[in-house]
C-alpha cells in the first residue's frame, strides 16, 4: 500500500515502537510523526494538518473519533528535600496545606481543586516544573510527563485517588483515508499482520461444472454381470 500519514502526538506520549511496526508492515506508505502541544492537538486533525493524533482524554473530541488505548498513573512531583521524599504513594488527603500548580495545559481533570490555590496558573507543564524545582509547591502529572520533565532536583510518587488521564488515538469521524487509519488501528491494538484489518477479499469465482467434477473423482464404474451358462444340446 503506498501513501503518506501524519501522525500527531502530545508531549510524553511514545509512539516510535508503533512506528517501527508501520515501517515493517508498510514501507511504501511513509509515516511522519508530528509533536505537537496538548492544546492543539485535537486542532491538528480537524484542520488536516495531522491525518490522526495521540492525545489526552478527557479532551476536546468535537468531530473527532477516540480510542482509548491506556491510562496513566498520576503522580506528585516534588522536590528531593519535600517533607514527601519518603513517602512510596501519597493521597489527595495529603495535598492539603500545600500549593498546588495547575497549568494551563493540565493533562489531568478535577472535580475538586485540591490543595491551595496558586495566585496564577503557569502556561506549560515545563513552566510548573520549573517552580516546584524553586521549592514553590507540588505538581500533579501523568507519569510520563514526569519522566518526560525529570530532573535530578525533583521525585514524584503515585497519588492514589488522584484523576487518571487515558491516551487516545484520534481521528476524524469523515476521514480521506480510511484504509492507513484501519492499519493504523490495527498497529496501536497489538493486531498481528493477519488480523489487521484491510479491504474485503474479493468473492472466489464460481468453477465450472466440469471443474467440479474432477474434484469428485471418477464415476463409480458399474458391476459386470457373470455371463450366463448355455448347456450343450444332447444329439437326437
Amino acid at each position: 500500500m503506498t501513501g503518506s500519514f501524519t501522525l500527531a502526538y502530545v508531549p510524553g506520549v511514545t509512539p516510535g515502537k508503533w512506528a517501527r511496526v508501520w515501517q515493517d508492515r508498510l514501507p511504501d506508505a511513509e509515516l511522519t510523526l508530528v509533536q505537537v502541544p496538548a492544546a492543539v492537538a485535537a486542532e491538528k486533525v480537524r484542520s488536516g494538518e495531522a491525518d490522526a493524533a495521540l492525545l489526552r482524554l478527557p479532551g476536546d473530541r468535537e468531530d473527532l473519533h477516540a480510542i482509548p488505548l491506556y491510562t496513566e498513573t498520576s503522580v506528585v512531583v516534588f522536590p528531593k528535600d519535600h517533607e514527601f521524599a519518603a513517602a512510596d504513594e501519597l493521597s489527595l488527603a495529603d495535598l492539603a496545606g500545600h500549593v498546588l500548580w495547575q497549568p494551563l495545559d493540565d493533562a489531568l481533570e478535577w472535580d475538586e481543586q485540591p490543595g491551595q490555590a496558586p495566585v496564577e496558573r503557569p502556561e506549560t507543564t515545563a513552566d510548573a516544573v520549573q517552580i516546584v524545582a524553586a521549592g514553590v509547591g507540588v505538581l500533579v502529572v501523568p507519569q510520563s510527563l514526569a519522566r518526560l520533565h525529570h530532573r535530578k532536583d525533583l521525585k514524584y510518587v503515585p497519588l492514589a485517588d488522584a484523576p487518571q488521564s487515558r491516551v487516545a488515538l484520534s481521528f476524524p469521524i469523515r476521514d480521506e483515508n480510511p484504509e492507513l487509519v484501519e492499519h493504523l488501528i490495527g498497529i496501536v491494538r497489538g493486531r498481528t499482520v493477519n488480523s489487521t484489518r484491510g479491504p474485503a477479499p474479493e468473492p472466489a469465482k464460481k468453477q465450472a461444472p466440469k471443474q467440479q467434477q474432477q474434484r469428485r473423482g471418477p464415476a463409480p464404474q458399474q458391476k459386470k454381470q457373470p455371463a450366463k451358462r448355455v448347456k450343450p444340446r444332447r444329439g437326437r
